[in-house]
């Protein structure tokens, strides 16, 4: 599907509220309803895109998802299927017909019926949409799913890096948890979105599941910052190991690693360790980067405070 602006499309801010919407709708609904324009085909179109957007913004869970996502990301998991389920298309066509004193020929523009086979829309005892936005056509031939789900996937930093393969626990709708299992891509980052399959809720007619969509919220770890593909940590080395030189440890996200430190090294100063850092979709990695801090005595004893009285003396 195309990236649609639903706002737009009824003429609404998005913070409009239910009454809003549905007046919004019911206005434009009745300006283009089909039985005001026959035949006039941009009038139908029109009427299409009017029901589409309502259909979406009139449900709070759907309506979550457009925000959530964007109209561009919305297109791209939701269907026109997954728009008109759970849409009362009866009840608004009815209501319509009412206000205008007529429209059976509303489902003959939109899903090309005749108005003597009965009225598209949940099939009797069924729970199935008839015509081109639904489920199968006329015959009904299979039950709508359930509707989606969003929920936070929280993911260790240390997990985040490498990916891969993941068991875990999703919340399940109605409470309670429920074990998946899946796989990670390398290096994601919080924010991003996972789409779980057949983990949404049920479906009130007996169809499949829906969906779960998953924003991925990584913790945050006490060694390691991250920026793009580079890591960055701060390493403590002893005053005398910065003036003098020698070697530091420096953890990693596997064994820790020993380095030479230069000497008159100064506080602050950053060590590179190459191919260290994220991997990269190149199958490359980023680097890490240890800032060298001076470990400096917090309660030093007399004979510490006399050497650095030492230091002092000659201008350190």
């Amino acid at each position: 599907m195309a990236a649609k602006d639903y706002y737009k499309t009824l003429g609404v801010a998005r913070t409009a509220t239910p009454d809003e919407l549905k007046k919004a709708f019911h206005k434009l609904a009745m300006q283009c309803h089909p039985d005001r324009h026959p035949g006039d085909k941009a009038s139908e179109e029109r009427f299409k895109e009017i029901n589409e957007a309502y259909a979406v913004l009139s449900d709070p869970e759907k309506r979550k998802q457009y925000d959530t996502f964007g109209a561009e990301g919305f297109g791209q998991r939701f269907s026109r299927e997954d728009i008109f389920n759970g849409f009362d298309l009866n009840a608004i066509f009815e209501d319509l017909g009412m206000r205008m004193g007529g429209g059976g020929s509303v489902f003959d523009a939109l899903f090309g019926r005749s108005s003597g086979g009965g009225k598209s829309g949940r099939g009797a005892g069924h729970g199935q949409w008839g015509g081109p936005f639904g489920f199968g056509g006329a015959s009904g031939a299979a039950n709508p799913p359930g509707g989606d789900a969003v929920a936070d996937l929280r993911v260790g930093f240390r997990d985040s890096i490498p990916g891969g393969a993941r068991v875990g626990s999703i919340p399940r709708p109605g409470g309670g948890w429920e074990q998946v299992s899946g796989r990670l891509p390398a290096g994601i980052t919080s924010g991003k979105k996972l789409r779980v399959r057949g983990k949404g809720q049920q479906s009130p007619f007996g169809g499949a599941r829906g969906d779960l969509y998953l924003t991925v919220v990584v913790d945050p770890d006490p060694v390691f910052s991250r920026e793009a593909d580079d890591l960055r940590c701060e390493v403590r080395v002893p005053p005398s190991t910065l003036v003098l030189g020698g070697t530091v440890e420096v953890p990693t996200l596997g064994d820790p690693k020993r380095v030479k430190v230069k000497a008159g090294t100064q506080a602050g100063a950053q060590i590179r360790l190459a191919g260290l850092g994220v991997p990269r979709a190149n199958g490359r990695h980023g680097d890490l980067y240890a800032r060298l801090m001076p470990n400096l005595p917090v309660q030093p004893d007399e004979r510490v405070r006399d050497l650095f009285r030492q230091l002092a003396e000659a201008g350190f």
